[in-house]
C-alpha cells in the first residue's frame, strides 16, 4: 500500500511514517496543504491521510479541491479537535473516514485497510437529481439554479431522499431519521413536511421531483417524466 501523509508537524509525520512502515505501508509526506493537494492530484496513492490544521490550505480545503478535481483516492482525515461537527464537515466534503489524535497505529492501519478495500469510487460532494441539487457542505438546495430556503427538518428529509438513490423511503424511517427514535409522533407529521417540501420544490416548477409510492414511502424522481 502506498499512502500520502499530509501533516505539518514534522516529528509526528516522521513517527507516522515509521509506524506505518512497520506494517509494510510506503509513505510519502507533504508538510503543508498546498503541497499535499499537488501531490494528491499528481501522484498515484492507495489512500491519503490528511490532517485538518495545515499551513497554506487546511485539510477541509484540500479534500474539497481533490474531489472537485475528480480525484477519488480514499481520504482519512486526522484532527486534534474533538467535536461531531468537525467529523460531519469532513465527511460531507468527501472524506472516507475520520480519526482523532492521539490514535494507535493498530487503529490507523485498520482504518486505512478498510477504506482501501472500499475502493476509490466516485462520490460527488454535491448531490444532483435532475434540476435539483443539494450541497451538504454548504447546506444549500437549488432547483434550476434557484436557491431554495428550507427549514432544518425539510432539509434533513430531502437529504435522506437523495441518499436513498431513488429507492422509496418509508415514512417511519423518515420519522426516525429526522425526529429521532424516541419521538412520540405519528407518520402524519412526515406527510405534512413532505407537503411543505413539495410547495417549495415542485409547485413553482413544471414537473415534480418528489413522488409517492402508495403504501411504501417517498422518493426522488430525477428523469424528465416523474410519475
Amino acid at each position: 500500500m502506498r499512502v500520502l501523509l499530509v501533516e505539518d508537524e514534522e516529528p509526528l509525520a516522521a513517527l507516522v511514517r515509521r509506524g506505518l512502515g512497520e506494517h509494510g505501508i510506503d509513505v510519502d509526506i507533504a508538510h503543508d496543504g498546498t503541497t499535499g493537494l499537488w501531490r494528491g492530484r499528481e501522484g498515484s496513492y492507495d489512500a491519503i491521510v490528511l490532517d485538518i490544521m495545515l499551513a497554506g490550505m487546511n485539510g477541509y480545503d484540500v479534500c474539497r479541491e481533490l474531489r472537485r478535481s475528480g480525484v477519488w483516492t480514499p481520504v482519512l482525515m486526522l484532527t486534534a479537535k474533538d467535536g461531531d461537527h468537525d467529523e460531519a464537515e469532513a465527511l460531507d466534503l468527501g472524506a472516507d473516514d475520520f480519526l482523532r489524535k492521539p490514535f494507535s497505529f493498530v487503529v490507523l492501519v485498520a482504518r486505512l485497510r478498510a477504506i482501501v478495500r472500499r475502493g476509490a469510487s466516485e462520490r460527488p460532494t454535491v448531490l444532483t437529481c435532475g434540476p435539483l441539487t443539494l450541497d451538504p457542505a454548504r447546506g444549500e438546495v437549488t432547483r434550476d439554479g434557484d436557491r431554495i430556503a428550507l427549514t432544518r427538518r425539510e432539509y434533513a428529509i430531502l437529504e435522506l431522499l437523495f441518499r436513498a438513490d431513488g429507492d422509496p423511503v418509508p415514512a417511519g424511517r423518515i420519522l426516525d431519521h429526522v425526529w429521532g427514535f424516541d419521538a412520540e409522533l405519528s407518520s402524519n407529521v412526515v406527510q405534512v413536511n413532505i407537503r411543505y417540501l413539495r410547495r417549495k420544490l415542485d409547485d413553482p416548477y413544471d414537473s415534480p421531483v418528489i413522488a409517492t409510492v402508495r403504501g411504501v414511502g417517498y422518493h426522488l424522481v430525477c428523469g424528465p417524466d416523474p410519475q
